[in-house]
């Protein structure tokens, strides 16, 4: 059994991720901190600014909103999150953020459990500059 030891990562350590737009920072994942079951991090969102729809075919999201007025569609269907919120996305859920208010908007995300390779993780359902749209998942429930 491997074990890891505790690391203090400080979001000024960490790339800006603007593929999907916002600002999203990885911060505790497998490759930082040695994470197992599942990664943490920072979307810090201008006003105007969107985090384009996607959905997560393995995991399912928990996001908190720190600061800012923020909405998220859910398959399609608008909700607004403001601070001290918390939002469980189950995996395969499309959803997609917009900054609506006129500061930053901070939210914590963290995914969980991991997908089995880091490209299968997330499936981007609207293009960007640098992705390609896929078709919308076919909704299934889980097994037991």
């Amino acid at each position: 059994m491997t074990t890891h030891r505790p690391r203090i990562v400080d979001l000024s350590e960490t790339q800006p991720n603007r593929r999907r737009g916002g600002d999203l920072r990885a911060m505790l994942t497998p490759t930082a901190v040695g994470a197992t079951s599942g990664f943490m991090g920072m979307a810090l969102v201008q006003p105007g600014e969107r985090i384009g729809e996607h959905y997560h075919p393995y995991s399912e999201e928990f996001v908190y909103v720190v600061q800012g007025a923020l909405e998220v569609d859910l398959d399609g269907e608008a909700h607004p999150l403001r601070p001290d919120q918390g939002l469980l996305i189950p995996p395969y859920m499309r959803h997609r953020f917009r900054n609506v208010g006129d500061v930053e908007a901070r939210m914590v995300f963290h995914l969980g459990p991991l997908a089995p390779r880091p490209e299968l993780g997330h499936v981007d359902t609207e293009g960007t500059e640098e992705s390609t749209p896929a078709a919308p998942p076919e909704r299934t429930e889980p097994v037991s």
